[in-house]
């Protein structure tokens, strides 16, 4: 089974990922992942933080002469903001280190503060938000970019954009190569594959600015060239649409997620909404009549697009903060403010490209399995054959 963990605070030496599970003789490539790393940092409405950090993956355990070696492959992000916190946040206390803190007492309505303070029974929300910041899911998406790297091989993509910032949406379907080109830029503005439309997200971002606020979105994630078959209709939490939905909502800031089309279908009636089967003769092949339903029924994927959106909260942190109470004093107060972002569905985006292909290629490896790519390639073709002759 391919697992993965991350480690690391937001203000700590580093973000170590580990990654369990992957056959040997996948072509891993630090430039590519280094260019996810990127792709995240990018967008409008970032914050100071995308300034300082230059995010680099270093890849120490389990690849070799650019291929996996089947052991556990382990990923370091030095952050080089680390320098301003040495003394605040040492692993080890230090003499006078009390003087040296910067502790968080006033929490953050919509943040894991004070929940997590309240949890681990600390008067000071420093460890949480350490851990809770998105600045965690920089080791995700270097994961990301190595499940993509497995996928790649047997001809799966997994690509993102913005579909809605504020109260302004794209409304229109993205066509694949509009994904592909957007993905291909090397300069992002709020990752809108319509110009006109992002000028209009661009105002919504502009105006969060201007009043010390922040502006949430929503981000789909499309993925293509799956086969028909992975995940499973036999258990709850083999369903893929499941385990994919469980995988968004666990992005920071995320607090929903549609799969295909899933808010109008349930405005409308069934005849509208179940996508008509057909059979291509000369093609020897079921086709469908749309995809509303985003790729998968039954918690299995049927062989078109994997669609699945995330719908992100604005961010917690304010520029002109919410009424709050001291966790030490219990008085009223204004909530903390750290250096934070204003807008980030783009970056949400990326994450969310890294956590689908996560998952797809956990469904895929269950399926086809293998302790080399060679293997893992035989059980897949074996397995086309098989539906081609169905």
């Amino acid at each position: 089974m391919l697992r993965f963990e991350t480690a690391g605070e937001s203000h700590g030496e580093c973000l170590v990922a580990t990654i369990n599970g992957l056959p040997a003789g996948i072509p891993i490539s630090t430039e590519t992942v280094n260019r996810e790393l990127w792709r995240r940092q990018q967008g409008y409405g970032r914050g100071g933080r995308m300034k300082i950090e230059t995010d680099r993956a270093e890849i120490v355990a389990g690849v070799r002469h650019s291929r996996t070696i089947g052991s556990p492959l382990a990923i370091l992000i030095r952050n080089k903001d680390w320098q301003n916190w040495t003394q605040a946040l040492p692993v080890e206390d230090i003499e006078g280190g009390e003087d040296q803190r910067k502790p968080v007492t006033r929490p953050r309505p919509g943040h894991a503060d004070l929940a997590g303070a309240i949890k681990y029974n600390f008067h000071d929300a420093r460890y949480i938000l350490e851990r809770a910041s998105a600045r965690e899911t920089t080791a995700r998406v270097a994961v990301g970019a190595v499940a993509k790297a497995l996928l790649g091989e047997f001809g799966i993509q997994v690509l993102s954009h913005a579909i809605a910032v504020g109260p302004v949406r794209l409304e229109r379907t993205a066509d694949w190569d509009e994904l592909v080109e957007l993905s291909r830029r090397d300069e992002i503005l709020l990752g809108c594959v319509d110009a006109a439309t992002e000028l209009r997200m661009k105002e919504v971002v502009d105006q969060a600015y201007r009043t010390g606020d922040t502006v949430g979105g929503v981000f789909e994630v499309v993925a293509r060239g799956l086969p028909v078959g992975l995940g499973s209709h036999v258990t709850w939490d083999s369903r893929l649409d499941g385990r994919l939905a469980q995988a968004i909502v666990s992005i920071q800031a995320v607090k929903g997620v549609e799969v295909g089309f899933a808010a109008v279908g349930a405005a409308s009636m069934g005849s509208q909404v179940q996508d008509t089967i057909h059979y291509d003769r000369e093609g020897r092949r079921f086709t469908r009549g749309a995809n509303r339903a985003g790729g998968l029924e039954g918690g299995i994927t049927n062989g078109q697009d994997v669609l699945v959106r995330g719908m992100l909260k604005p961010i917690s942190t304010l520029r002109r903060p919410l009424e709050s109470v001291d966790l030490v004093t219990r008085e009223a107060t204004l909530a903390a403010y750290e250096r934070s972002d204003v807008c980030v569905v783009p970056a949400a985006g990326v994450i969310g490209e890294a956590m689908v292909a996560i998952v797809l290629a956990q469904a895929f490896l269950e399926k086809f399995g293998g302790d080399s790519l060679t293997e893992t390639r035989r059980n897949f073709d074996g397995y086309r054959e098989q539906v081609k002759d169905y």
